[in-house]
């Protein structure tokens, strides 16, 4: 269950020169979203959801083949008008000469440099889906070059940008109205076979890969590169363009797809990386017997290797994800991470092909690494409190996007050799600045089994020692996701510490970056040791003159909200009000109800009517259902109304029981969200309920 995440006035400052706003182009006056106002006063010092939407969102950082400017978006979000929209800059690798490119009312989507560096290509929908568009680097002459039914998902040009490889969604299955042409208004769905879903959407398509020439003006000559089978291509449901990868020479495309069915698909991982060759249209499959994912492929710039990112365990999607190199000339395969206890992830080859650097996680951090391929040394390059969510190269530096529990994300210049920092944008110091933030501290815990624990404590702004607090306990979902420092537009930490509340954030047993048996040891033991690790965190923070202990909460989603609710039943008192969001209530329900069996009869060990399974038996034993006559705190269940792998039936449930039992209770439901909450007044409301109900019953 891993979680695989800006107003009407658009606030630009600060190049590095200064307060200056960005010069514009392509402007235009029928934008809903975007003005470009260059300051805002807040109402308030302190963090609000209406605070939290105002903030720009920087993504899809690009530089340029002579690595001489950053490309990058910026999403902005209109409350009023309940939707978002995303532009373009440009800047030098080192902070100066920003430009805002783009100022529309149509967003542009995955942005890149033409291999000549001469054109920025992109997608935009204005013509009424979605097309890959290009434009000059100042956002000039922009000209639509696909005409492709559909929607297109993502696409790469070749080495040489004569020909594009793109994704789209195609039927492959008969429909009812297939089936049945005397019924065109029959409004059903006949299924044979399990994983008809996708997390939020029904099967009814296939994401498959198209090559097609480009002949500086139009994209033509499409095909399908696998035409009338039944494969995702991207792999489903969070896949994209960094699946799929082009040959120095140009003549083979990398893709990764898992080719299975049915029940065969829901319940494996097992995913691999195919080599299509352009000449013979022939598929190669580099990693068969390779069992669990193998995804993300990237060529060496000489031409020899390719590297992609690999799990080894079929069924287990929380495996460690290693770095795999492969010598095209011999078909010899190497893990350069074999004696490194950390998941690797964003490879970006050096222009000499004798480094990869990679992003990787480490006691709740998320650092910039370094491998020699010769030496086989693995270095970190960054350090500090904070999460890198991408890298790249430019010249003589890596440029970086990173974010912490205190901001959200912003691009730095990295030193190579020192990983000496540079911050070039500054896209919400604005906001920042007039803000109090919360303190973040970073506490070891000993566990209940002697272990140390590192738990994220966050102080309410104005943080005073002399004074008692309410505190909550943060459960995070996955359940093997870092409690790291991210930054979250819903579960942040900065906005829960305004409220009024100290935040206990640990990392509990199963999640990564304290090694893989830490992270292991949560399967097949839900309600175990990791509610032990929470109590730990509560109860020593408890001990703190700072805390009322008899004001505690507990709140959290998807596994957090198994854990609301497994807590509930057994807290001991402990807590005086519960907030669970998508959460499993029933686990015997929730493993016929979720689509991806893997998760489930990894995590939990099987099935529930295997007797003979004593790791199963074990789970189904720790439902929270099964403890629901000890409720007795207050609850708040939140639920989407689209998430198909955590059902509304669960968060139903569990709310009917807590009125049955007697036990203040409320249910909030949106109906068009799924495992997330996207939409900005949908999000807001979230806020405000998720601060009423605390206040009510904790001050």
């Amino acid at each position: 269950m891993k979680q695989i995440a800006i107003s009407l006035l658009a606030l630009w400052l600060f190049s590095a020169c200064g307060d200056k706003k960005p010069e514009t182009a392509n402007e235009t006056t029928e934008n809903p979203v975007l003005i470009g106002k260059s300051t805002e006063k807040l109402e308030s010092n302190i963090m609000t959801p209406e605070v939290l939407w105002k903030f720009g969102r920087i993504s899809e950082i690009e530089v340029s083949p002579d690595k001489q400017t950053v490309l990058y978006s910026v999403a902005y979000y209109s409350v009023a008008e309940n939707k978002g929209n995303r532009e373009l800059f440009t800047m030098k690798p080192d902070g100066s000469d920003l430009k805002q490119i783009t100022k529309t009312p149509d967003s542009e989507y995955s942005a890149v440099w033409t291999p000549d560096g001469k054109k920025i290509a992109y997608l935009n929908a204005s013509s009424g889906s979605m097309q890959v568009w290009t434009m000059n680097p100042d956002g000039s002459s922009p000209q639509q070059i696909s005409e492709i039914e559909g929607d297109v998902n993502g696409f790469k040009f070749s080495p040489d940008g004569k020909k594009l490889i793109y994704a789209k969604e195609v039927k492959v299955d008969k429909t009812v109205q297939d089936m049945y042409p005397d019924l065109p208004k029959a409004n059903a769905r006949i299924m044979t076979d399990i994983m008809y879903r996708h997390w939020d959407t029904w099967v009814d398509t296939y994401s498959h890969i198209f090559l097609a020439d480009f002949d500086g003006k139009k994209v033509i000559n499409s095909v399908d590169l696998l035409e009338g089978q039944p494969y995702d291509a991207p792999v489903k449901p969070f896949g994209g363009m960094e699946q799929v990868a082009w040959s120095t020479d140009q003549k083979t495309i990398a893709y990764t797809s898992r080719k299975k069915t049915g029940m065969e698909y829901a319940i494996s991982t097992n995913s691999d990386i195919y080599l299509y060759n352009i000449e013979t249209k022939e598929h190669k499959n580099i990693t068969e017997g390779m069992m669990g994912y193998d995804i993300a492929p990237t060529f060496s710039p000489d031409g020899k290797s390719i590297a992609w990112e690999s799990m080894e365990r079929d069924g287990y999607e929380a495996d460690k994800n290693r770095l795999f190199v492969m010598d095209l000339a011999t078909g010899a395969k190497t893990d350069y991470t074999s004696t490194f206890d950390q998941n690797v992830a964003h490879l970006v080859w050096t222009d000499d092909s004798k480094q990869i650097y990679f992003i990787s996680d480490y006691h709740a951090r998320f650092q910039v690494y370094a491998l020699n391929l010769e030496t086989k040394e693995i270095k970190a390059i960054t350090k500090g409190d904070h999460n890198y969510v991408s890298v790249a190269l430019a010249s003589d530096k890596l440029i970086g996007a990173k974010q912490s529990a205190s901001y959200p994300t912003e691009i730095f210049a990295i030193n190579k050799e020192t990983g000496e920092e540079q911050q070039l944008s500054f896209e919400n110091k604005h906001l920042l600045d007039q803000l109090k933030l919360a303190r973040v501290e970073e506490r070891w815990i000993q566990t209940t089994d002697k272990k140390q624990m590192l738990t994220w404590v966050i102080y309410p702004p104005d943080f005073d020692s002399t004074k008692t607090y309410p505190a909550l306990l943060y459960c995070q979902g996955g359940p093997q996701s870092s409690v790291s420092q991210f930054f979250s537009y819903r579960w942040n930490f900065q906005q829960m510490a305004a409220n009024g509340y100290i935040v206990v954030a640990p990392n509990r047993r199963g999640v990564p970056s304290f090694g893989q048996a830490w992270n292991e040891q949560i399967s097949g033991d839900y309600g175990g040791q990791n509610m032990k690790d929470y109590l730990s965190a509560i109860d020593a923070l408890a001990k703190e003159p700072y805390v009322d202990e008899t004001k505690l909460g507990a709140v959290g989603a998807s596994y957090g909200g198994f854990s609301v609710f497994w807590l509930a039943g057994n807290h001991n008192k402990r807590f005086k009000a519960f907030i669970a969001h998508d959460g499993i209530f029933n686990l015997e329900a929730q493993y016929l109800e979720t689509e991806e069996m893997w998760f489930a009869n990894w995590d939990m060990g099987g099935a529930f009517w295997d007797k003979s399974n004593k790791i199963a038996q074990n789970t189904f034993a720790n439902s929270p259902h099964r403890f629901v006559q000890n409720w007795d705190a207050p609850i708040m269940v939140i639920q989407g109304g689209k998430d198909y792998r955590i059902m509304e039936s669960q968060g139903m449930s569990a709310f009917n029981a807590a009125i049955l039992k007697k036990v203040p209770a409320k249910f909030l439901y949106f109906p068009e969200e799924n495992h997330w909450v996207l939409q900005p007044q949908n999000s807001i409301l979230w806020q405000r309920e998720f601060k009423s109900w605390l206040d009510k019953w904790l001050n």
